[in-house]
């Protein structure tokens, strides 16, 4: 060009720092001054946004000196993007102080500040002024209404998110994309999915971000099925999908244990180029690590490009769910040397690993170090994880005491913790304390308080009180969650119980059963019948404890796989201690590695002996 003016250099300044080119945009604003050109509120809210891209705020803040100099402070359009920036960079505080000293205000201002304080998690701030806005004389179809919705899903507050959709619908904001999106978010979190649907349906235009939301809704709820069904919807409609879906949908795969459907779900990250992302890969470790591949979850964290504390949480937590805590307690070390500060996530992987383990002193060392070096204040979970590593050893008196000084009182896992280890250590006087302690609570989950008692009274042979506990459950209401087990065989997951005679297959199984129950015997194995809390016979106990749904399981498994692969089994429940014997005799036998996830943890069998080394 013969000619520059002021326009056409905040042309290209705007047009470096949309795509990306931060750099190029502020090394052709300083040539700006050197050529003596004076810069206008469009030149600032363009440099200001250059800004943001390369994460400098010492550069922001020597262009907020800048616009004191020249007089632009009291031009609103730039003090917003001045806002911008600070909020952006975490700099709450500042931001405010700003907002507080501008001459003028507009809505885009509130929009700002309130988002701000909304990024940072200071919920209160952002209502506070959020409420102070809807006295002004601002447009109301700009409010931040997507933001307070947000605030609303992630708080799962519904009536707050009731509430902004009924300004959304007033204002007619509620048909604007962002608005929109985000009500499907609030609906589908609190789990009120047909409202969800409804505002999914009547989008205009569903991209990823709607979608997700649902997906997310489903799949924090526990629906991990129905999340799969909208996912391949999804996928049929040609919606692409980005790192949250996929953070989303592979916790998905991880809750159903689902191996194939995990893999499956690897190579398409790998072909939709969302490999080098770190939610993304974290994700694949978590996943592979919950169903039971812990190989798989050390390899996707050694490919992934670029780590942080979350990847490195997800690690930490492979090596804890499947018993290994050199592995655990290795890795926490080394995210440490990495220069990543561990938080309570990280802390409660390690002492979980200690539990499992029976690491009393290096829980004890653990827990502190975390208040004392960290300077992290410990949640109800470290303090119920370190109790369980006490009782599990049998120092029940120091549980009590740590019990008693805790912020806060001992809630029902605490107390659960507390009978179990009451039944393994035959503590029958603590665990009376603690089932009093549970039955006088107002609600319970399940029925495992009961059933603990009652078994902790039908292993010494008191049957008067395991029908008295018993009557107790049934006078409460309370049901007994029935044991089961599943196997996944050609990507699909088949539920077997006890009780369960339909399935097609049943006859070969029960005669496998019978099979491996003659090799067992002749390796050495013995039933333990008290692990069969009936009053019956022992022959009867024993006969009883072949047809345990894991058992049934693996028997299957058996019969409906090739030779020498390996088996996974996910159990609702804890694994008895029979059970624990009887399938590291399996394994030997058949010549198989045997996994089996229960309620605690992972059990890799193999060759007869156990990962968790009978320390469970």
């Amino acid at each position: 060009m013969p000619e520059r003016d002021c326009v056409t250099l905040n042309a290209m300044i705007t047009g470096f720092s949309r795509d990306g080119m931060n750099e190029d945009a502020i090394k052709l604003f300083m040539q700006m001054q050197r050529f003596g050109f004076k810069p206008s509120e469009f030149t600032f809210a363009a440099v200001l946004c250059a800004g943001i891209g390369l994460d400098d705020i010492v550069f922001g803040q020597q262009i907020h000196s800048f616009v004191v100099k020249t007089n632009f402070v009291w031009n609103v359009f730039v003090g917003n993007a001045l806002l911008d920036f600070y909020s952006k960079h975490s700099r709450v505080l500042e931001a405010r102080k700003f907002f507080d000293e501008m001459p003028e205000l507009d809505g885009v201002s509130y929009n700002v500040i309130i988002s701000g304080y909304a990024w940072d998690g200071q919920v209160k701030e952002s209502l506070d002024l959020f409420q102070e806005l809807q006295y002004t004389r601002f447009d109301r179809r700009q409010f931040p209404l997507a933001t307070l919705l947000s605030i609303a899903a992630n708080t799962l507050d519904l009536e707050m998110g009731r509430q902004i959709h009924s300004q959304a619908i007033v204002s007619t904001a509620d048909s604007e994309v962002l608005v929109g999106n985000s009500l499907v978010d609030v609906y589908a979190k609190c789990g009120r999915f047909e409202e969800a649907k409804k505002i999914f349906a009547n989008l205009a235009h569903k991209s990823t971000v709607p979608w997700t939301a649902m997906i997310s809704g489903y799949v924090q709820k526990g629906l991990h099925e129905e999340s799969l069904k909208l996912f391949k919807e999804m996928r049929r409609t040609n919606v692409s999908a980005d790192q949250a879906t996929f953070a989303s949908i592979l916790r998905a795969s991880a809750n159903l244990a689902s191996l194939s459907l995990g893999k499956q779900l690897h190579s398409f990250v790998i072909r939709s180029g969302f490999m080098s992302n770190v939610f993304s890969g974290s994700a694949l470790v978590d996943m592979y690590a919950k169903c039971g591949s812990l190989k798989d979850a050390l390899q996707s964290f050694k490919e992934m490009p670029e780590r942080n504390p979350v990847s490195w949480n997800a690690l930490i937590s492979a090596y804890a769910q499947n018993g290994d805590g050199v592995g655990t307690l290795m890795s926490f070390e080394q995210m440490v040397q990495s220069g990543f500060q561990p938080d309570s996530v990280s802390f409660l992987s390690v002492l979980t690993a200690c539990s499992h383990c029976g690491h009393i002193d290096k829980a004890l060392q653990y827990f502190n170090s975390m208040t004392q070096v960290y300077k992290l204040v410990p949640k109800k979970e470290h303090y119920a994880s370190l109790v369980d590593v006490l009782c599990r050893s049998g120092r029940f008196d120091e549980a009590e005491k740590l019990m008693a000084q805790m912020p806060f009182e001992a809630d029902e896992i605490m107390w659960s913790s507390v009978l179990n280890s009451c039944r393994i250590h035959k503590n029958q006087e603590l665990a009376k304390k603690a089932a009093d302690q549970l039955f006088s609570m107002e609600e319970l989950r399940d029925a495992a308080p009961y059933v603990n008692m009652s078994n902790i009274y039908a292993a010494v042979g008191q049957w008067d009180n395991v029908g008295k506990v018993k009557k107790a459950m049934r006078d409460r209401g309370v049901k007994k969650v029935p044991a089961y087990s599943w196997v996944e065989i050609k990507h699909k997951n088949h539920v077997f119980s006890a009780n369960d005679k339909s399935h097609p297959q049943m006859g070969d199984i029960m005669r496998k059963i019978d099979m491996l129950a003659k090799q067992m015997e002749k390796e050495g194995y013995k039933p333990d019948t008290s692990c069969a809390l009936h009053n019956v016979d022992e022959e009867i106990k024993a006969e009883s404890l072949k047809y345990h749904s894991e058992r049934l399981a693996i028997a299957y498994a058996l019969i409906s796989t090739p030779e020498g692969s390996p088996i996974l089994v996910m159990k609702n429940l804890r694994a008895c201690i029979d059970c624990h014997a009887a399938i590291k005799v399996i394994s030997r036998i058949v010549a198989r590695e045997i996994t089996v996830r229960d309620s605690s943890r992972f059990h890799h069998f193999r060759d007869g002996f156990c990962s968790c080394g009978d320390y469970w």
